[in-house]
């Protein structure tokens, strides 16, 4: 009798640019944490920031975020698009601070990492990571 194998989880693909509705979206989000000229700048930097890549599992423990689970609607929605080979739009990320005890915040992309991790907790997640920008005088 032949041995099953599983097969391997679907491959997580990226955009090579945030959507444009993720902007707006991480606005929203770090208006509850930061002054609105902290928020602008912070924002006008993920423009122009470079992409990188960090691991799921790695995202999850920097912002101190439980992993939600599948039958989450948003995490389940791009978990369809990973099965789909839907690339998903870049994560909007701020750097935290580990001296000062504060821990990174996914200012737009949660869900993507979820689903990500839950696709495989070592997939490389692209990131747009800034620093909270101060506003300009």
């Amino acid at each position: 009798m032949a041995k099953h194998r599983d097969a391997a989880p679907p491959a997580v693909t990226w955009q090579d640019h945030p959507e444009e509705h993720d902007y707006p979206a991480a606005a929203s989000y770090l208006s509850l944490v930061a002054d609105p000229a902290t928020v602008a700048a912070t924002v006008e930097a993920f423009h122009t920031a470079t992409t990188a890549h960090y691991k799921a599992k790695d995202i999850l423990r920097a912002a101190r975020l439980p992993l939600l689970p599948e039958t989450n609607p948003h995490v389940r929605s791009d978990l369809a698009k990973v099965r789909d080979a839907k690339p998903l739009s870049p994560v909007l990320m701020v750097r935290g601070d580990a001296s000062a005890g504060h821990p990174a915040q996914i200012a737009d992309g949660y869900h993507r990492v979820c689903a990500s991790y839950l696709t495989d907790e070592n997939t490389d997640v692209s990131v747009r990571l800034v620093d909270l920008a101060a506003p300009r005088p």
